[in-house]
């Protein structure tokens, strides 16, 4: 029997103990795994790390998103990156992933990243912060916005790879 299909997360009255621009970086989170799951949950190994095109495979956009949510709210926390993300930055084209390591990775990222995001006041999202080597301004606000909208892009692309995937499968 096929599932209900419920409105995305942040139509569902969810939440509501938590400020509301967390809230919504909470539910681009929800939807992100939601969508991935939805998408890309039953690929194939061949499938999951296939480069149609010489593009990045589904693998590395999911190894993509949870690596740069690390990062990005590495430097929402006003911290440099440690050597640890910037190796595993470099490490996220890798080929040979696994489904079990690329979902379990992806899967402890957003809970870690739910919380990390749920630790933050909203009386500090004015608060300057830098991002990168080049040390580029923003705001802890700013940053936590593009942990959704940068989640929600690569997810994006991870679906549009799976459905370009299945077609040459």
């Amino acid at each position: 029997m096929e599932k209900p299909k419920l409105p995305e997360p942040w139509l569902r009255g969810t939440l509501t103990d938590v400020p509301p621009v967390q809230r919504a970086v909470l539910h681009a989170l929800e939807l992100a795994k939601e969508d991935v799951e939805r998408w890309c949950d039953d690929l194939s190994y061949a499938e999951l790390n296939a480069r149609p095109a010489e593009i990045a495979p589904v693998a590395s956009h999911i190894r993509h998103i949870a690596r740069s949510m690390d990062r990005l709210l590495t430097y929402a926390e006003g911290k440099p990156l440690s050597p640890e993300e910037i190796a595993a930055m470099k490490s996220e084209m890798d080929p040979g992933a696994t489904r079990n390591e690329v979902f379990a990775e992806f899967n402890r990222a957003l809970q870690e990243a739910a919380a990390r995001v749920r630790a933050f006041s909203p009386e500090d999202f004015s608060q300057p912060r830098s991002i990168g080597r080049q040390q580029l301004p923003t705001t802890l606000g700013g940053l936590l916005v593009h942990v959704a909208d940068h989640t929600q892009r690569h997810v994006g692309q991870a679906i549009t790879t799976a459905k370009i995937a299945w077609q040459g499968a």
